[in-house]
This record gives structure tokens, C-alpha cells and sequence, in this order.
């Protein structure tokens, strides 16, 4: 779990292709790498990695295929900079919100308006995703936590500060860049469970039994439990 909050701006060493379509991704990251160690997490562009080694302040990660044609990762070359963040720990500030480090989809960048005091981005929103932005709500954009301030049908757009201009990745990319994309994943479990409501059926481990069990005085035994979401 992360904050969405970019502790370092780090650099892709080496891309490597490893065995079927996967790769190993070595990342200069001096920061996040001073007390990493092997099975560590680090969101790397908001795509949350596990650390394989660590030598000098450099840390390499496998990327499944999967990863890399769901995510903006795939597109990653030598020298490319990224948005680095360590796991939160229970002690954690949490500075922006609730971040898996799970991609949903990749946007990309529409456009770019410059004003005094801070920048308006507006990046592509697959469809698939539009339903889960909202005006003011929060959003994921290469693993940097931002407010909506915008959104339509296909798009969504945010105010960038200069400190974030200048301390993460969203600073220098262009028109037509691609960008990872993870939603509120509370807007997710609350999709679910509306659901679940709507079609009067309780989802998960007893609930065939619950339905058809008789009421017993006092109240229904059996309450079946929250359903995951996929």
C-alpha cells in the first residue's frame, strides 16, 4: 500500500528482457533504496514492484508481461525518469490517500495550460474507468496522488503545483505521452456493493444458506461477508 506521495525521482539504468515476454528493470533510486531490501515493495511510475536486489543505491525488479502491456512500463527505456515510493509503514502520514500500486488503465496526455502559480494538465480517461472519477475525488497519475478537478466523458483534468512540476515525472511529459492510471479504490468495493444490493443477493461463503435458512427470533443468523472485488 502507498500514499501516492513521490519520495524521489529516480532513473531506469537498464530494461532487460528476461524469459517470455517479462523483464528485469534495474532503477538508480539512492533514496528509496537506503533501507531496501530483497522482497521490498517500491512503486515505480505508480506500479507497484518487488525489489530483487539491491547494489549502490540502484534496485532491479522483474516486470511480468502482464504488467508491462497493462501499464506504461512497456514503453520504459534507459535514462527514462521515474516517480519512486517506498510501501507505507502503519506510521505513515497519509499525505494523499489509499494507493494499491495496481494499474487500472493508461491515459495519456491531451493537453497542457500553463497559468501563474500552477499548471492544468487534462489526460485521456479510458471508458472503462470514466465511472469511478469524480470532481474533487482522487486519482492516481504515475503513482502521484492528485485531485480531480475536472472530468468528462473521456477525459479528466488536475491542477499541478510547482513542486510537483518539478519533483515528479508529470513536470516534462508531452502531448500524446502515456500515463499510468489507478482510480479510488473505494469507488471500486462501493461499485460492488451497490450491486450486490441491487439484485437483492448477498455475495460470498454462506450465503446460499443464509437465503435459505428460516429467521430465528431476535434477528437473522448467518450474515454472509463482504464479497471481494476481482
Amino acid at each position: 500500500m502507498f500514499t501516492g506521495i513521490v519520495e524521489e525521482l529516480g532513473e531506469v539504468v537498464q530494461v532487460t528482457a528476461t524469459a517470455g515476454d517479462s523483464a528485469l528493470v534495474a532503477v538508480r533510486g539512492p533514496l528509496v533504496t537506503a533501507d531496501a531490501r530483497h522482497g521490498d515493495s517500491i512503486a515505480v511510475n505508480g506500479v507497484c514492484l518487488t525489489v530483487v536486489d539491491v547494489d549502490g543505491g540502484i534496485f532491479t525488479a522483474d516486470v511480468m508481461g502482464e504488467t508491462l502491456r497493462r501499464s506504461a512500463l512497456g514503453a520504459l527505456q534507459a535514462g527514462d525518469p521515474v516517480n519512486l515510493e517506498r510501501a507505507a509503514t502503519l506510521g505513515s502520514r497519509l499525505g494523499g490517500h489509499l494507493v494499491q500500486g495496481h494499474v487500472d488503465g493508461v491515459g495519456e496526455v491531451l493537453s497542457r495550460e500553463p497559468a501563474e502559480q500552477w499548471e492544468t494538465l487534462r489526460f485521456r480517461l479510458p471508458a472503462a474507468l470514466a465511472r469511478y472519477v469524480v470532481e474533487k475525488g482522487s486519482i492516481t497519475v504515475d503513482g502521484v496522488s492528485l485531485t480531480v478537478a475536472g472530468v468528462g466523458p473521456d477525459w479528466f483534468s488536475v491542477g499541478l503545483i510547482p513542486t510537483t512540476l518539478k519533483l515528479t515525472t508529470l513536470g516534462a511529459r508531452g502531448l500524446g505521452d502515456p500515463v499510468n492510471l489507478e482510480v479510488d479504490v473505494l469507488a471500486k468495493y462501493v461499485e460492488r456493493l451497490l450491486g450486490d444490493r441491487a439484485v437483492g443477493s448477498p455475495s460470498g461463503p454462506g450465503a446460499a444458506a443464509a437465503d435459505a435458512a428460516p429467521a430465528q427470533a431476535g434477528g437473522v443468523d448467518g450474515a454472509a461477508p463482504m464479497g471481494e472485488v476481482a
